[in-house]
């Protein structure tokens, strides 16, 4: 009676720990299915997206959909590139005179004003932070005729001038990023460069700046992405051809194959250079993506 009384304790807990066990297990099966499908989800559009692009026009109106085009057509993307419109073109815009401006004057801007707030104490700082912080509320919407009228006055309109100057007087979401990842920086660090005789701008570039890596690529995806894909800013400010970014141009090549009637490969086309468009951007957050995600986890909310 002894042996037994102590033998059921431990099968008890034996079977207790299977119980565990087994529901462990069930639970991690459960999350993986749902973090597939979640996937899956959101994969399925793009993976249609260049399936379009290999398809002609029987293939891409056949119902059901079909998901592996045969024959396909591998030239569409060569043809939309370049012989609908000067994409080539549109894409020196978009880089060169949109994104590359605008992001390197949002990341130094912002790296700046955010050192001020943080690292710096001045009379009115935390003030003027709070008023920095609810421009963020007020919709774009709201100020984009007056500010419309105001670079027409000044003669800027058909230009870049007004989708990059404003990137040189800093953009409040991105200042606040920085401002809270530098407060996670250990005070010492700079009050020991100061007794050395650093500078502010000395600190800041020389002991601040290596340590923000993965913040500095947050700003820098975020601003590249926005600009990359502004469609609404491009479209009030530009109205010639030669100025179009890609944005515009894909709106341009759907609105001239569908208003003069040839409707040939005209979804094909669009999906082509659409893919064309999105693989620099799905490829940058490829590569990144532990940089960019460790400069999301690491901006945290002290202060």
């Amino acid at each position: 009676m002894t042996a037994t009384a102590k033998a059921a304790p431990e099968t008890n807990f034996i079977t207790a720990a299977r119980k565990t066990k087994t529901t462990h297990v069930i639970t991690e099966i459960l999350k993986y299915a749902i973090l597939i499908v979640l996937s899956a989800s959101f994969f399925f559009p793009l993976f249609y997206m260049f399936v379009s692009a290999i398809k002609n026009d029987a293939q891409v109106y056949t119902v059901p959909p079909i998901l592996f085009p045969n024959p396909a057509f591998w030239q569409n993307f060569y043809d939309a590139w370049t012989k609908t419109f000067n994409f080539n073109q549109m894409t020196i815009n978009s880089v060169f005179r949109y994104c590359l401006p605008v992001t390197l004057a949002t990341v130094i801007v912002c790296t700046v004003v955010a050192y001020g707030f943080s690292r710096i104490k001045w009379i009115g700082r935390d003030i003027f932070f709070y008023i920095c912080m609810g421009t963020m509320m007020m919709p774009w919407q709201v100020t984009m005729v007056p500010l419309f009228i105001v670079y027409r006055t000044l003669h800027w309109t058909n230009s870049y001038l007004p989708l990059v100057v404003p990137s040189f007087f800093g953009v409040p979401y991105f200042i606040f990023l920085l401002r809270q990842f530098m407060m996670t920086i250990p005070e010492e660090l700079s009050d020991a460069a100061r007794i050395d005789g650093a500078s502010e701008l000395g600190i800041l570039y020389r002991i601040i700046l290596p340590l923000m890596t993965p913040a500095l690529t947050v700003v820098a995806l975020f601003r590249w992405l926005g600009a990359w894909n502004d469609y609404l800013g491009p479209l009030i400010y530009l109205n010639r051809a030669d100025l179009y970014p890609l944005a515009l141009g894909v709106n341009q090549l759907r609105v001239a194959q569908t208003s003069t009637g040839n409707q040939a490969n005209t979804f094909p086309y669009l999906m082509a250079v659409s893919t064309i468009i999105a693989l620099p951007i799905l490829l940058l957050f490829f590569f990144a993506q532990r940089t960019f995600i460790e400069g999301i986890s690491l901006t945290g909310i002290k202060g």
